[in-house]
């Protein structure tokens, strides 16, 4: 049960105590975000999230600024301004045929675009070129342009970790979070998090846990099953699962041509997992708690 207003008081919290008292609920609560990367990368990616976002059973998305279907989002953004949608800060554009480039003029920014003009493939391309600067000059370029958009991000985090690569691409993803009071993906269970944890406040807010499947890591026989797992071994605390939405159609099939992970199927089994009974009766069963990244968001701003 959630506690009462009178324990929403700032003064009541100290920044040392767990999340999910600092938020309010008691200290064995359990509180999941369900977010939805990868919004604006394509319409069949975006019709499926808005599908997950309006029927709850996702409670954060977020989106790609350089993609080609960010128009479609600023509207859906405009007209559902209750949305919790962050920014899934692109620097990298990993599919073969199916590509994107910075915000920034690409003369103001000539270390973070390949030899087609666009973004690179991947994130070792990335950090192996990028200079520190330019790659903050394009951060908040996204952030401003989603915002003359009419997007309001509740926050943060970075398309393929390229900026959790390095300490010093963390430290400007950090820098320009904290200029815009927004959180930003973090966590204490997965390395690519671990590493930069000496990095970053203890009093900062952020997830416990995070929870995905990367890769070929999972099969798609078991696909349910692991979310399923991951609910039912949720730990007091916040926690963060991250899915990827899409319908598996011609479109998602022509954007992830040659790829047999994070393809139009793959996305649509995360599609079907999250909206099964099972699934939603799995978060019932363990008593889980569903919130959104606005909450953190304003715990920062106090």
């Amino acid at each position: 049960m959630r506690l009462g207003l009178a324990a929403l008081c700032a003064l009541c919290f100290t920044a040392d105590q767990p999340l999910n008292v600092r938020l309010g609920y008691p200290a064995d609560a359990k509180l999941l975000i369900i977010n939805a990367d990868d919004l604006a990368m394509s319409h069949s990616e975006n019709d499926a999230s808005f599908t997950a976002l309006d029927q709850k059973l996702v409670t954060a998305a977020t989106v790609m600024v350089p993609a080609p279907w960010f128009g479609e989002v600023a509207v859906y953004a405009k007209t559902h301004p209750d949305a919790d949608l962050g920014l899934h800060l692109t620097l990298t554009a990993e599919w073969q045929t199916f590509r994107w480039g910075p915000v920034t003029p690409r003369n103001l920014v000539p270390s973070l675009v390949g030899p087609d003009g666009n973004f690179y493939a991947t994130t070792d391309e990335f950090v192996q070129h990028a200079k520190v600067d330019e790659v903050e000059t394009e951060i908040r370029a996204q952030i401003e342009r989603a915002k003359a958009m009419g997007l309001q991000p509740t926050h943060l985090d970075a398309h393929m970790h390229s900026l959790y690569a390095t300490p010093q691409l963390f430290a400007v993803l950090k820098k320009v979070a904290r200029e815009y009071r927004l959180p930003i993906r973090m966590a204490r269970n997965e390395q690519v998090f671990k590493d930069l944890l000496p990095y970053v406040d203890a009093s900062y807010p952020f997830p416990d846990a995070i929870f995905s499947h990367e890769g070929d890591d999972v099969q798609p026989a078991r696909w349910k099953d692991f979310y399923l797992d991951v609910i039912k071994n949720l730990q007091p605390g916040v926690s963060e699962l991250f899915v990827h939405l899409a319908h598996d159609d011609a479109e998602m099939r022509a954007v992830t041509v040659n790829y047999d992970v994070w393809d139009a199927a793959w996305r649509q089994r995360d599609v079907d997992v999250i909206s099964s009974p099972e699934f939603r009766k799995a978060l019932a069963d363990n008593h889980v708690i569903l919130i959104g990244w606005r909450p953190i968001q304003k715990l920062l701003a106090r």
